[in-house]
């Protein structure tokens, strides 16, 4: 049976909730986040995308784009109720919903609680109920597996619905820019772009050892996706890989005597998350940004549990001993944890899913 998949994406979501609780800000450029030196921009209206604002840029520069931008600050707890209400609109079609953020997820349809045959409409239906329950617009896309409804989810925005059936994707794919791709973000972009790959047509050009000697593992990703084969499951559970945190700093740092400081402050952090959330790992990962945006990151794995800060904190001094930047000062510093416990092994191999989210800091 052919696999019938829908990706739901919400439209400007932290921010549109803004703009539906406080009609003073509908119809104006906006951003959730904090307008200060050092603020980031967490989410921006379309009236704010007009100006090139986006996520994860500093507040400075989105102000500089959009000199009548305004800030509002973020308000997790009621973006988490909102997803939560979203939520039960799907789980009236399917329970087998593949969360992977607070507004956006993959559902399987192809056999529904209410039996409609199509798919496509059934995400009018989700679409048209969170418009009229929750005065949100929603994105939908359709297609037989995930990354092909991922890709048709962005094709319309906002308030999009496109389908990709089985006898388009071909085309489809072959027309699609690189950085259209999901999983391929300005790095491997510009890496393919070197390699005289800028659309699906010319990516499925390219052999899987050809793709495999450049990028890895993510070559054959790439070269699936380019023939439109995706056999990932929707994943109704999904395991955490990782838990992390990471600071921004008022001012750029070089001293060691303040890197330190700020070093020990992000694993004192890191520590109350891996207790809240139970989570144990055995690498640990150091994520410096510097002035100019650069970033690097260190690992390093153990057979000890990270759990404790009398184990966190040395090894992070130690991963820091490798970054240079004295003549280099620092404005973001992270540590995560990652590589699960053996106890949870079995039903992370069971669970767990290639992703498309690679390493290359994209």
């Amino acid at each position: 049976m052919e696999r019938k998949i829908i990706h739901i994406d919400m439209d400007a979501f932290y921010a549109s909730v803004e703009q539906r609780d406080n009609p003073e800000l509908k119809g104006i450029p906006l951003a959730v986040g904090h307008a200060e030196e050092r603020g980031v921009v967490a989410a921006a209206s379309y009236e704010a995308r007009k100006f090139g604002v986006r996520s994860a840029m500093s507040s400075q520069k989105a102000k500089r784009l959009c000199p009548q931008l305004t800030f509002v600050p973020g308000r997790m707890e009621v973006y988490k109720t909102v997803s939560r209400q979203i939520h039960e609109i799907f789980h009236d079609y399917t329970d087998i919903i593949e969360p992977l953020s607070l507004d956006e997820a993959f559902l399987d349809v192809t056999e529904n609680k209410k039996n409609i045959p199509l798919a496509v409409d059934i995400a009018k239906e989700i679409k048209q109920r969170i418009r009229e329950e929750l005065h949100l617009v929603a994105s939908a896309g359709v297609s037989y597996n995930k990354f092909l409804a991922k890709i048709a989810s962005d094709y319309r925005k906002p308030d999009g619905l496109c389908t990709i059936h089985p006898a388009q994707a071909e085309e489809f794919i072959g027309r699609l820019p690189i950085e259209a791709f999901w999983g391929i973000g300005p790095v491997t972009a510009k890496k393919m772009h070197t390699l005289g790959i800028h659309n699906g047509k010319q990516l499925r050009d390219c052999s899987l050892a050809m793709l495999t000697r450049q990028f890895g593992k993510a070559g054959s990703l790439y070269f699936d996706c380019s023939r439109g084969i995706d056999l990932r499951p929707v994943e109704a559970v999904r395991i955490r890989k990782s838990v992390g945190c990471e600071h921004t700093l008022e001012k750029d740092i070089s001293r060691q005597s303040s890197v330190i400081i700020e070093l020990y402050h992000v694993a004192t952090e890191l520590l109350g998350r891996l207790q809240r959330t139970d989570f144990r790992g055995n690498t640990l990962t150091l994520k410096i940004k510097f002035h100019d945006f650069s970033q690097i990151t260190r690992s390093f794995t153990q057979s000890q549990k990270l759990t404790t800060l009398e184990v966190i904190l040395p090894l992070a001094k130690q991963l820091l001993k490798e970054v240079e930047y004295e003549n280099h000062p620092i404005r973001l510093i992270g540590l995560s944890v990652s590589n699960p416990s053996e106890e949870k092994e079995e039903q992370q191999a069971r669970w767990e899913q290639l992703s498309f989210e690679f390493s290359d800091w994209d």
